[in-house]
């Protein structure tokens, strides 16, 4: 696509090209030539039920026809609110092969967030659980949203799970659903019917991922059909141990999240790969997962990574089948990569992206040179540099500044927001809104978020780099930082927030004298509070903003 080349490129493994060419195709061609090459291998795993490539597509084509017998068109928003369960990943292909949006919903929104995201995409259809109902029937008469598509999870159990699953619900508080409202399962029965529907892959916008509103309310980026294709095109180029056909990816990332969406489901499918679905996580039920599936790629954040070290046996069991697990989504410190490799033997590498980017940007080679603290060269076709925060000047190797990003994964746009697509697409650059550098060789750095940075003393102090030391500490499991205001004090002041592993005991006075050992002076927190956990979201990112407000309701 591009005869570019950047200082990065020389540090790109052997066979991983510079560029690439990308077929313009929609997104579900992914599918259809793994159905077509792979019919009878596993494309989806989930307890104690497997579907093979072929039924796989067999259900999509049913589901297509039975939406649109229901009146969805091409680009009519459907709404998909729902855990890591079969229903999600043929609801998103069904979707897409009617040319119509596919818009993610965490399932734990509370109900005014999924009453403002139904109501800003103008969501046409949504298609739940029935675990969600109350929730669905509390916000249904403030919503346009007109058909409602409710699943349950005892369709994808076999006996005895479907059983064990269908007492339990009895005895749950579960309303019953509607006679207006349509089964899911009664659907997959439709007799599929060719239907016609012509999709420009560079126009057409495929998902709605609304970003988390940190800054604001939610935003809908606007992934066409070549954004996301062509991010698999990369990812596909970059992981050079893959075998088509052979590969078994554990998802227990939640697939509403473009990271797992991407690097979970749309990447394991176009390699015919076997998707282990699990819908929430549990460390013990992971390792146990990983174990006996033989789990060979394991996309995870570093949370999980961190929670698999420290549980308690966890040498018992054999992870040697894994071999790639790229980690997103947070930073991931160099003592929970290091534990992590050991442990099992696999490639754990830092990549980077966001959800503007469909997400991946950036990554550590997989045997090439990976560099401690960093998030890795873009991947093939991806231009990415430093600016000054203020003059947007292009920055020398070293110097912090923010990364901005330029290639064939970056959005159409914000979903009915013009000004700010103007703001974050100046000349097709997308701006991250991440302080970051690049050193001498092209592998880059995030320093932190632009809006997480503090100013101590005219210093620009960044969280990540107390949370790295911390981290290093024996005795710490986790920890977070951030700024606070105090009435008597006229700067931001640092502060700590810190949870010591099981068994352990660490005294204020020990840690500072850690800490300053380790930190400049103005980097050493004035506070330090110890607590039992640091609030996450669900793929395991630590919400920064949820402490901010804890310490402003003081």
């Amino acid at each position: 696509m591009s005869n570019k080349t950047y200082i990065w490129h020389k540090k790109y493994e052997p066979g991983v090209p510079y560029s690439l060419e990308y077929e313009e195709v929609p997104l579900y061609t992914i599918l259809d030539n793994s159905a077509q090459k792979y019919p009878n291998n596993p494309a989806i795993t989930f307890y104690n039920w497997q579907i093979t490539y072929s039924q796989l597509f067999n259900k999509v084509e049913s589901l297509k026809t039975a939406l649109y017998e229901l009146g969805i068109r091409k680009g009519d928003r459907v709404a998909l609110m729902l855990p890591n369960t079969p229903h999600y990943i043929i609801s998103y292909f069904a979707i897409l092969k009617l040319g119509a949006i596919v818009v993610q919903i965490n399932p734990l929104y509370s109900k005014s967030e999924l009453e403002f995201i139904l109501n800003d995409s103008q969501a046409k259809a949504l298609i739940t659980l029935d675990l969600f109902l109350d929730k669905v029937l509390s916000i249904k008469d403030k919503v346009s949203t007109k058909i409602y598509i409710i699943g349950r999870v005892k369709e994808f159990l076999n006996f005895p799970l479907n059983t064990l699953y269908s007492i339990k619900t009895l005895f749950s508080k579960i309303p019953p659903i509607p006679k207006e409202f349509e089964i899911f399962s009664s659907l997959l029965y439709t007799k599929p019917k060719i239907i016609d529907i012509k999709i420009e892959p560079k126009e057409d916008v495929a998902v709605l991922q609304y970003t988390g509103g940190t800054t604001g309310r939610p935003k809908g980026a606007m992934l066409t059909h070549f954004n996301l294709y062509a991010n698999v095109k990369q990812l596909l180029a970059w992981t050079t141990n893959v075998e088509h056909g052979n590969e078994r990816a554990l998802i227990v990332i939640p697939l509403f999240h473009v990271y797992a969406m991407t690097v979970g489901m749309n990447y394991t499918i176009a390699l015919g790969g076997n998707i282990v679905l699990l819908p929430k996580f549990n460390t013990k039920e992971v390792i146990e997962t990983l174990q006996k599936h033989k789990i060979t790629a394991f996309p995870g954040v570093p949370a999980i990574y961190n929670a698999i070290n420290n549980f308690k046996g966890v040498e018992k069991y054999n992870l040697s089948s894994i071999k790639l697990c790229l980690s997103g989504a947070a930073p991931l410190p160099v003592e929970v990569k290091n534990r992590f490799e050991k442990l099992t033997g696999a490639k754990l590498i830092e990549g980077y992206g966001l959800s503007e980017a469909s997400p991946v940007t950036h990554a550590n080679p997989i045997y090439g040179e990976n560099r401690e603290g960093s998030i890795g060269l873009p991947l093939p076709d991806t231009e990415a540099k430093i600016v000054d925060i203020n003059t947007n000047e292009e920055l020398p190797p070293g110097k912090e500044g923010e990364l901005i990003i330029r290639g064939p994964q970056v959005m159409k746009g914000y979903w009915n927001r013009e000004e700010e697509t103007k703001e974050t697409i100046k000349d097709g650059w997308l701006y991250t809104g991440d302080i970051a550098k690049m050193d001498e060789d092209g592998y880059f750095y995030i320093v932190d978020r632009k809006k997480d940075m503090i100013i101590v003393h005219g210093f620009n102090v960044y969280p990540r780099n107390i949370e790295e030391v911390l981290f290093k500490h024996p005795k710490i499991k986790e920890a977070a930082v951030i700024g606070v205001r105090r009435p008597d004090i006229a700067d931001e002041i640092v502060k700590a927030y810190v949870v010591v592993k099981e068994g352990e005991t660490l005294t204020k006075d020990e840690l500072l004298s850690y800490l300053k050992e380790h930190l400049a002076y103005y980097e050493v927190p004035s506070e330090i509070e110890f607590t039992n956990e640091i609030p996450k979201s669900l793929i395991g990112k630590p919400l920064r903003r949820i402490l901010r407000e804890k310490e402003e309701n003081k």
